[in-house]
């Protein structure tokens, strides 16, 4: 086994490093507080943008507080996007719930007439049989007990993980009297002429998708500021920007949520807080390391 090439250093030693690179720290024991809770590594990504690699120098004035009130931002924000993530997909489910029993068949998610791919269909079958295999809700019991294991639709989208639903959503066939048909009437939408539309499958799984994939870095506790991301949801035409980016930010994500929001109500409570943390962190932080542009709040 070969010997790693770097030494163990102890919380002094790793702020001795950030002196070194030219980080003002005025309270040395309190950084060494909080770099003991934190991680070095963990708070190393929120000063990747303040550090010249050429020079191996922090830029001039940065100091230790300015990185951490930056983590302090990011922390506020996983918790914001995390609880309207919760959102909407808990409406998403019980809208599929909905859309699922217009068959007037409580087992129709089972029934493999209602989806494109028969294939795909039972790998997700097998994906939420281990769901409700693991769960130990009384809902599921019940149905053991009083329906011979039996599980409706309405118990069994309440142990469904947010990709499985995604997955479900996005092998359902289309048509004009279908179950999607009637799902994505729940997200229509008004067109630049000022039509009502309804969007289609591809649209609706990529913004689907995009939250499912913020909703996993707000609950690992991942970094979101300066941060781009290959997950591309489609937008709408008047939300698009022109030219439009190689990769994706919260920019992108935060429309998905929009699109998918469970009630104006909501999305505007959200909205407002969110503009409120930016309005509190604005000496801190750069709204374009989220990738919000100029005229961000006129599409949020």
């Amino acid at each position: 086994m070969q010997t790693y090439p770097k030494n163990v250093l102890s919380t002094s030693d790793l702020l001795q490093k950030y002196i070194q690179a030219g980080m003002t720290i005025s309270d040395f024991s309190a950084a060494e507080t909080k770099l003991n809770e934190i991680g070095y590594y963990r708070l190393r990504g929120y000063s990747f943008h303040l550090y010249d690699p050429v020079t191996k120098q922090f830029k001039s004035g940065i100091t230790f507080d300015t990185v951490l009130n930056i983590y302090r931002f990011d922390a506020e924000l996983r918790k914001l996007l995390f609880d309207m993530t919760c959102q909407v997909e808990i409406a998403l489910h019980t809208r599929f719930c909905e859309a699922m029993l217009l068959s007037g068949d409580p087992l129709a998610y089972l029934n493999p007439l209602f989806f494109k791919d028969k294939a795909i269909f039972w790998r997700n079958t097998s994906s939420l049989s281990s769901e409700i295999a693991r769960s130990t809700d009384v809902f599921i019991s019940h149905n053991y007990t009083n329906h011979d294991g039996q599980i409706p639709i309405w118990a069994a989208v309440e142990v469904m993980s947010f990709g499985t639903l995604s997955k479900y959503i996005k092998n359902l066939s289309v048509g004009s009297h279908s179950i999607f048909r009637y799902l994505s009437k729940f997200y229509s939408y008004k067109t630049s002429k000022g039509n009502l539309a309804c969007p289609n499958q591809d649209m609706l799984t990529s913004w689907i998708h995009a939250v499912v994939v913020l909703r996993n870095i707000c609950a690992h506790n991942s970094r979101i500021y300066n941060r781009s991301l290959s997950t591309k949801p489609k937008l709408l035409k008047t939300d698009r920007q022109n030219p439009q980016p190689r990769f994706c930010g919260l920019y992108h994500f935060l429309l998905a949520m929009k699109y998918l929001r469970p009630s104006d109500t909501a999305w505007n409570e959200f909205a407002e807080n969110f503009r409120q943390l930016l309005q509190r962190y604005r000496s801190a932080i750069d709204p374009g390391k989220l990738h919000l542009p100029a005229d961000w709040q006129y599409h949020i």
